[in-house]
């Protein structure tokens, strides 16, 4: 069984092109050695040369199964749960990955050609190698969802694995361990893995220079969005908002002007899930945001050549634009500066409280055409006794589909929901077709309220249509998400209050 499963593998690294025509008989080899034997006679066919030549590609996920049956059953895996097969599958992967010295040249060679070249065949890479696991990524659930704020993005990720009871419990009696000391440093670039640490051998990184400094350049694991790309400081430094990240943003976006570009809040619960390690986040997509127009035109004192306007969009979005970048970073530097200094208790906006600041951005920046753009949302983390998540975060009522912090992803207009609600979206479909009551159920009661809503705005909920009414609502629910999150609301009294704060600009 095991020979045939490396002659499979041996044939998607071929047809792949992750293994050329003079590494076959050293990559065969070493998939001997990792599965520890001396021979696999069935499968030695596979080195003569042209021997894929008329083989279809396999599918490398029953492959790996195989590979990972077979290592649990003969003593290579200490356990047989998601995360072990995890670390194994990697390091399987990492056969039949070529040197980060290969893998940059390559990069480079196409960047030669054109900056999408180079995304292109790197993104391609990152998924043959299985760094991005495809099968899992497609089993996400997605949707859009019409708003009057246009067509949000609904994900409900179901590519990350649920956390291993096991390996939780195995990890908490192993020492300590900080290295790598987070998963965006470049020290992960091949490392093994451990309980509580994913495996990165068929990961490869590629250096490049932002604002004269060393950074890195890879793709998410997840890829929420197409080409999901994170770009990080190759020093494990703390995230920051200030001028330099515009200017950092920009360096990007010229280089890679395809994609756009953005970076999370450097304060905690408007921040992103990673705040020690300074990094961006960017791609070949685009948001609903980007798509959304300026509803208001506003001029800066000193900025008159800058396009600058109130983006009608739930949160709350001054965008500018120019041809020259360097304005655009002289602009959001000054607002940023004001930003971070500025009360008004009359809208429930306050610089800081008890010397704990408060204000901050996260930054969006983009080409289209000749000109630059760059979208700031004002973004403020205040807490009260009502609101103790956070007053500008979505709000008690809302927790039982979004609870988590809005980072840049979804502040774009992307929710990335969590898993738990695929089973209960299936579960609350038939208690809804069925009349029963949600407030009894252990799972759904925390849904009643909601689904009271539902049942009295559509007269008619039947079999055909309670699936699209659900992904409906929770557009719906992900608008308000967003509405909450928004520093200034959009009704009158918003819109004033947030025109107080462009007048002092």
């Amino acid at each position: 069984m095991i020979a045939d499963a490396i002659r499979s593998l041996m044939v998607y690294g071929i047809k792949s092109g992750l293994v050329c025509e003079e590494d076959v008989v050293y990559t065969f080899n070493s998939l001997l050695e990792l599965f520890k034997l001396d021979s696999a006679e069935e499968a030695t066919d596979i080195l003569e040369p042209g021997a894929t030549d008329d083989l279809e590609c396999p599918q490398l996920e029953p492959v790996l199964d195989e590979m990972l049956d077979y290592a649990f059953a003969n003593g290579l895996m200490e356990d047989n749960t998601v995360t072990y097969r995890d670390l194994f599958d990697t390091k399987i992967m990492g056969v039949l990955t070529a040197p980060p010295s290969t893998v940059i040249e390559k990069f480079r060679a196409d960047y030669a050609d054109s900056a999408e070249k180079a995304t292109d065949n790197y993104y391609a890479f990152s998924q043959a190698t299985n760094y991005i696991r495809k099968y899992r990524v497609s089993k996400d659930m997605r949707w859009k969802a019409d708003t009057q704020y246009g067509e949000l993005d609904i994900t409900i990720n179901l590519s990350k694995p649920e956390k291993d009871p096991k390996a939780i419990a195995a990890a908490g009696k192993t020492k300590s361990v900080t290295y790598p000391k987070c998963q965006l440093c470049s020290e992960n670039e091949g490392y093994a893995g451990r309980l509580n640490h994913p495996a990165r051998q068929n990961h490869r990184i590629i250096p490049i220079t932002i604002d004269g400094g060393r950074w890195g350049f890879q793709y998410s694991p997840y890829v929420y969005y197409n080409e999901h790309c994170i770009v990080f400081n190759a020093k494990h430094t703390p995230m920051k908002i200030d001028r330099s990240a515009f200017v950092k943003l920009f360096d990007f976006v010229r280089q890679f002007p395809h994609y756009f570009v953005g970076s999370n809040a450097d304060l905690p619960i408007v921040g992103g899930s990673i705040l020690s390690h300074e990094h961006f986040q960017g791609g070949h997509y685009t948001f609903a945001m980007a798509k959304a127009p300026i509803e208001k035109s506003i001029v800066v004192k000193g900025y008159e050549d800058v396009e600058a306007g109130i983006v009608k969009w739930p949160m709350s979005v001054i965008r500018i634009r120019h041809r020259d970048s360097e304005r655009l970073v002289d602009l959001a530097d000054h607002i940023l500066n004001v930003w971070r200094g500025y009360t008004d208790e009359a809208a429930f906006i306050f610089a800081e409280t008890d010397g704990t600041p408060h204000n901050t951005i996260t930054p969006i920046a983009r080409k289209n055409g000749d000109v630059y753009e760059l979208d700031l949302v004002l973004r403020n983390n205040i807490t009260t006794e009502e609101h103790p998540l956070g007053v500008y975060h979505p709000h008690a009522e809302l927790h039982h589909i979004k609870k988590e912090n809005i980072g840049l992803i979804e502040v774009m207009g992307l929710a990335v929901l969590p898993s738990r609600l695929k089973g209960e979206m299936e579960k609350l479909s038939e208690a809804l077709l069925a009349g029963r009551d949600l407030r009894a159920d252990e799972v759904l009661s925390k849904h009643a309220d909601w689904a009271d809503m539902i049942k009295e705005k559509y007269s008619d909920i039947n079999a055909s249509n309670v699936d699209d009414i659900l992904k409906t609502e929770i557009g719906i629910v992900f608008m308000k998400v967003l509405e909450h999150a928004g520093v200034y609301k959009n009704d009158a009294a918003g819109r004033e209050a947030f025109m107080r704060f462009v007048n002092v600009l």
